[in-house]
């Protein structure tokens, strides 16, 4: 076991000499490195000694300081400078931080390179591996053997916080808890700092965000500071990765004991570990969520017809057979999904994006007018929503007000994404809810083609236009078109004038020229003129009811075919 003190006997590298931190003196030495990186600090790891010429932070004593401060932090060796290349004597501020934190800060002769003094060094060192490869090798051994006794992540993380003697977390790779191990002695509790509520977030969004997205890549834990109350708490993160795929995050909350390199070994293993438990459990859970949607595909196309099984059924998947139920189909569609070119990565987005949506319909689901139960299919959120037949059916105008609410919060927190909502009717029993989620569907194609934005929609809304484009050849609809809005529709594409507009308009505001008029931002008296001109055109009286029925018909049709 090499350390720092047995560095300085070394008679090939005599000369060398500790200039500060001399409480440090017996740090074991496991291997070398050189530091030329400010950036390094993530890729370090404990008991390494670090050369350096100093280039990297010669003119800057804040970065000097921070340097050594990081360096015993992570419990690095000590650090060796090479003298006489941009130092000829170490700086007093790094001397005095040196002492400060216990780290051996050390000056090495010019004339040696630094890879001459690594390639001695390690040569030292390496006696002293048999030992700490036994120790890890039962650890190694003791965490698998969990593993294959079905332990799961509460034994793994268990002998994990025991072995290294600090709290642990459990994250999945959207940084909500899986699980947690406290420790009775630790000085500031868990839950005193955190939310500690299962598939929820535990940490704050610019703690998670200050974690590199290569963190996989590093293959080691890196350290950051969480800021809590009056606490800063230094954290350890490891992720838990296969193949740069990350399945989660190992946790450390540093508070009771400083890591050795055999516990920064240990949790590399725990890695591993735990990767396995994750990729087995989401197997698991693949297999149960194909139940589930077969079920709810079954379901939502009508071909649950056995009155008996659609009971056993719906009591398995957490349904109330006895509930009036209508159906809600959210769209997702990702602005930026398209710069993505691996459909590989698309797929892992659009994930992403819908579990997050999911998440927060559940976090609404308070404002909804009965129980919810929410499930995604690629891009499409589906929620389905029933309450006690005893209780009075949901208007069109309750259903449409929660679905603008979740569309409000939707928009808020998730950037960069168009929604459409569509909303089917309540029907009085569970066997019928196919027809509320086709008619979901139907209000989405028709919202989409009339308005590429995003928006909320009810069935009821679009209900003409669905009836007249389902049952009505488009030559019939043609032709009822043109006969009652032939000679209109020629007129503002001859002379550029908007009056198919204005009749719109006179309509859907109930005739009220005021209204109307000031919603085109146009003078009562040009959109009187405007009414009359069409009067003329069509040679019809906008008074009579079966005239005007068809004419609102028309206008419907005209948006069907797009001759606005």
């Amino acid at each position: 076991m090499l350390t720092i003190k047995d560095l300085l006997t070394i008679q090939s590298i005599d000369g060398i000499k500790i200039i500060a931190g001399e409480q440090g003196i017996n740090n074991v030495i496991s291997i070398v490195n050189i530091m030329e990186n400010p950036d390094a600090f993530d890729w370090l790891s404990s008991n390494e000694l670090l050369l350096s010429t100093g280039y990297i932070f010669k003119d800057n004593p804040e970065l000097q300081n921070t340097i050594i401060k990081e360096l015993a932090e992570i419990n690095c060796s000590g650090l060796c400078i090479k003298m006489h290349r941009y130092f000829d004597q170490i700086p007093q501020n790094m001397i005095d931080h040196a002492n400060k934190y216990g780290l051996p800060l050390l000056a090495l002769p010019f004339e040696y390179t630094l890879s001459k003094v690594i390639a001695i060094i390690n040569e030292k060192a390496s006696g002293r591996y048999d030992l700490l490869n036994r120790k890890t090798l039962d650890m190694h051994n003791a965490l698998f053997r969990i593993a294959l006794e079905g332990g799961g992540l509460d034994r793994i993380a268990s002998e994990l916080s025991e072995t290294i003697n600090n709290p642990i977390l459990i994250l999945d790779q959207d940084w909500h808890l899986l699980h947690y191990t406290e420790i009775w002695h630790n000085p500031i509790p868990l839950d005193s700092c955190l939310t500690l509520s299962k598939n929820r977030p535990v940490f704050t969004r610019d703690f998670t965000e200050s974690v590199p997205r290569n963190i996989s890549q590093i293959k080691k834990s890196i350290k950051r500071i969480y800021h809590a109350k009056d606490y800063e708490i230094k954290c350890r993160i490891l992720p838990v990765a296969v193949a740069n795929h990350i399945y989660g995050y190992i946790v450390v909350w540093q508070t009771v004991w400083e890591l050795t390199e055999f516990d920064y070994i240990v949790l590399e293993q725990a890695s591993t570990i735990v990767a396995l438990e994750r990729i087995k459990a989401r197997e698991i859970e693949e297999v149960k969520l194909k139940i589930r949607q077969d079920f709810f595909d079954d379901l939502l196309t009508g071909k649950i017809t056995s009155s008996d099984s659609l009971q056993t059924l719906c009591d398995l998947h957490g349904l109330q057979s006895s509930y009036m139920y209508f159906c809600m189909v959210m769209n997702i569609e990702p602005i930026e999904l398209e710069n993505l070119e691996d459909i590989i990565d698309r797929k892992y987005e659009l994930d992403r994006i819908a579990k997050k949506c999911v998440d927060l319909v559940y976090d609404n689901s308070s404002k909804a007018p009965g129980e919810i139960t929410c499930f995604y299919r690629n891009n499409r959120i589906i929620i389905l929503i029933g309450q006690n037949e005893q209780k009075p059916v949901v208007s069109a105008s309750e259903a449409k007000q929660f679905a603008n609410e979740l569309y409000s919060a939707l928009v808020d927190k998730i950037k960069k994404t168009l929604f459409f909502i569509g909303v089917g009717r309540q029907y009085k029993n569970i066997a019928s809810l196919h027809k509320s989620f086709t008619e979901a569907h139907e209000a989405i194609r028709l919202m989409q083609k009339f308005n590429s934005k995003g928006d909320v929609s009810h069935f009821d809304d679009y209900s003409v236009y669905h009836f007249l484009g389902s049952n009505i050849k488009d030559i019939e609809l043609e032709d009822f078109f043109l006969k009652r809005l032939g000679k209109l529709y020629e007129h503002d594409q001859e002379f550029g004038t908007s009056l198919m507009v204005t009749l719109d308009n006179y309509f859907l505001y109930n005739q009220n020229v005021s209204e109307a008029a000031k919603a085109m931002f146009i003078h009562r008296n040009t959109f009187i003129y405007r009414i009359e001109k069409i009067k003329e055109i069509l040679n019809m009286d906008l008074k009579n009811s079966e005239e005007m029925l068809q004419i609102q018909l028309a206008l419907k049709i005209g948006k069907l075919l797009h001759k606005e």
